[in-house]
């Protein structure tokens, strides 16, 4: 039995845990140091994110094969936003928590980005990419040649 329950075993949830984490040090440790500076940049990063996460599911979509981790996946989604990164959700996940940082003003959690990252490499991609490498074999080969995992 896996020590972390599958139903909890999700990005979402592991997003909400990371931004919950933010949430928690801003009222613990409340800082102004970005400023509206950050506001923009976090704005910005947002829409990125947004942007990435929506092209993903449209790319899935039209392809017809799940976006659930740890499901078998039936395409190879190479195009869309998948020509810029292998993982254009966890990377808009990624920039999502950046945004939460820069908006709360929190600079002493920007160490949970890599954690964030490391994490969901751990639990997620790696796995995710022997998946595609059993399923399409030289394929999945030749586009992880062309495209880097983040970005």
């Amino acid at each position: 039995m896996s020590p972390v329950p599958k139903w909890i075993d999700l990005p979402p949830i592991w997003l909400a845990a990371f931004l919950a984490a933010v949430w928690g040090l801003d009222r613990v440790l409340p800082m102004n140091l970005f400023g509206q500076i950050g506001d923009l940049l976090a704005a910005g990063l947002a829409l990125v994110g947004a942007g990435l996460f929506g092209g993903a599911l449209r790319a899935f979509a039209r392809a017809r094969t799940t976006v659930i981790p740890h499901r078998l996946p039936q395409a190879l989604v190479t195009s869309g936003v998948f020509r810029f990164s292998r993982n254009p959700i966890y990377l808009a996940d990624a920039g999502f928590l950046t945004a939460a940082i820069l908006w709360l003003d929190v600079p002493q959690a920007l160490p949970l980005v890599p954690l964030f990252m490391a994490l969901i490499r751990i639990r997620f991609i790696m796995a995710e990419e022997q998946r595609l490498r059993t399923v399409f074999g030289a394929a999945f080969d030749d586009w992880a040649a062309r495209v880097r995992r983040w970005l």
